[in-house]
């Protein structure tokens, strides 16, 4: 521990966590603050920034405890890609209906803007080529045009600052407003050009969808690779976070691709450690699906490229399911048998699913159920908010083995989904040949197993499964000059994996129900344009 420790700070979409962290990438302890969430209306979702900071700040205390904070030498943050607004002194200042100031963060999950996304995509402008050609409700974009048409063009006034979570966080650590490059590539359409790799804002764009009175330094003209270093902390978010004001931050990562840093240095025997052929599966409450190439290579309905979101010097491609974590929730919820585990929360029950289906072959329970997992819209490769689940095979069953039926058929989806987007990167020039996997799913075996065999490759899940709070580590020790980049600082703390093999019995089976997935969401693009007749 001669390097010092580190402290990686992880904003997730109901909780804030930390994580103590050596420079050999070892977890030694972490702690989680539950952060609030307001839905005001149907499809809205708000957060407060001064919750948030004030959860980061007691997980980080919390964590710390036993330790000598002087040992501690840098930190590093990521938090979803929300988006945080500020006023002219730094306060909250509201994005709700409510009138709220305290609800001053519209959530990466927030589907309000679907009018303005009609309105950002209709300009078919050369920048929504680096979205997959459409922009999501879940970049920032749609959200400020939102803000206009409900507030009017006088709130743009009022607001400091526009941050992404992230980047609001690094503010609060050091009062600098930097941005990082990751947020603005991903979230913000800032645009960078393949050549000479210098970022700008495209005001031709902002004009011509309405946001030409949105100033570039409310969004960002301080901007920074990931992992560089910000500063060391003030005073007083030293004091907050039980930490020294001597601690570097570094530049912040979104949250999936903290994830994707924590995990694509990691090794296992007998399989490819060149970063380029690595798809990372972040897989929570959504899930993302990442991979990186050396040349900028555009992919239809898929986020990107991305310049150096990562990896510095590395293009991004980045896709995505809306609803995973959240959706098999929702399918355990909403089921009867739900009533037969009163006794477990809703996180235990998928361990007691999974003992019933150790002993019945999936092709006895899902040949001939088939569901569309697109609950919530779909994200990649189709880019469609308007997409929506099917199923199909349903009876009056209501038993528990029922349930752990369309909770195994769940998960094949959510599999094929991957699957189509896994298909759709190799086809536009990615030669991916194992997937890396964390998150919350990567803990549920069937859920990991069933993606090895749907994908038929190997799948790596990190020894260290905090892979996320890894990547916000990282990012601290290389702005703590630990190591002389964040390539080499996820090599050196990426550590071992265990390598899940595809089962080559089930392959025909998955094969069969890929190709009734497929059909069934050409299917769904018939019924809505016989209806619309």
């Amino acid at each position: 521990m001669s390097q010092g420790l580190f402290v990686g700070v992880d904003v997730g979409t109901g909780s804030a966590r930390a994580a103590l962290v050596t420079a050999e990438g070892k977890v030694l302890a972490t702690a989680t603050k539950n952060i609030q969430i307001w839905t005001p209306r149907p499809h809205f979702a708000e957060q407060s920034s001064e919750d948030i900071w004030s959860a980061v700040c007691q997980a980080t205390k919390n964590v710390l405890k036993g330790q000598d904070a002087r040992n501690v030498k840098g930190i590093g943050f990521d938090a979803t890609c929300s988006l945080v607004a500020l006023d002219k002194t730094g306060q909250p200042i509201s994005i709700s209906p409510t009138g709220a100031n305290q609800q001053n963060i519209i959530m990466w999950m927030d589907h309000r803007a679907e009018e303005e996304i009609k309105v950002v995509n209709a300009t078919k402008n050369k920048v929504l080529d680096f979205v997959g050609g459409k922009i999501s409700l879940e970049m920032q974009i749609p959200k400020l045009l939102w803000l206009k048409n409900k507030f009017g063009a006088e709130f743009f006034k009022k607001v400091d600052h526009f941050f992404d979570l992230p980047d609001f966080l690094t503010w609060k650590a050091t009062g600098v407003t930097s941005r990082s490059l990751c947020s603005l590539v991903c979230k913000w359409t800032y645009q960078v050009e393949e050549h000479h790799k210098n970022g700008f804002w495209d005001r031709e764009f902002f004009d011509q969808v309405g946001l030409g009175d949105l100033k570039s330094e409310q969004i960002g003209l301080d901007v920074r690779m990931p992992g560089s270093v910000i500063g060391t902390l003030t005073s007083e978010a030293a004091a907050q976070l039980g930490l020294t004001s001597e601690v570097k931050v570094g530049t912040s990562l979104i949250d999936a691709h903290a994830g994707a840093l924590g995990m694509i240095g990691c090794n296992a025997a007998g399989t490819t450690t060149n970063f380029v052929e690595r798809l990372g599966l972040i897989c929570g409450t959504s899930s993302c699906h990442m991979a990186v190439s050396e040349k900028c290579l555009f992919v239809p309905g898929v986020w990107g490229p991305y310049f150096s979101a990562v990896l510095p010097d590395l293009w991004l491609s980045e896709g995505g399911q809306s609803a995973t974590g959240r959706l098999l929730d929702h399918v355990i919820q909403s089921h009867p048998a739900r009533d037969n585990f009163k006794d477990k929360n809703l996180n235990e029950i998928p361990a007691e699913l999974n003992k019933i289906l150790e002993s019945i072959p999936a092709t006895d329970l899902t040949s001939n159920l088939h569901i569309v997992p697109d609950f919530h819209g779909n994200r990649s490769p189709l880019a469609d908010s308007t997409r929506k689940g099917m199923m199909s095979g349903l009876d009056f069953d209501t038993s528990t083995t029922s349930l752990a039926t369309l909770y195994l058929a769940t998960i094949q989806a959510i599999a094929y989904g991957t699957k189509h987007i896994y298909e759709t990167l190799q086809k536009h020039g990615h030669k991916l040949n194992v997937a890396l996997m964390c998150g919350g799913l990567a803990k549920n075996p069937v859920f990991v197993q069933t993606t090895s065999d749907v994908l038929e490759m190997p799948v790596l899940l990190p020894e260290e499964p905090e892979s996320v709070l890894l990547g916000a580590a990282i990012l601290g020790a290389t702005a703590a000059g630990a190591f002389p980049t964040v390539h080499q600082a996820a090599i050196s703390m990426g550590g071992a994996a265990t390598k899940i093999l595809p089962q080559p019995t089930t392959q025909e089976f998955h094969r069969k129900k890929y190709k009734v997935f497929l059909k069934m969401l050409d299917d769904q693009a018939k019924y809505k344009e016989m209806m619309s007749e």
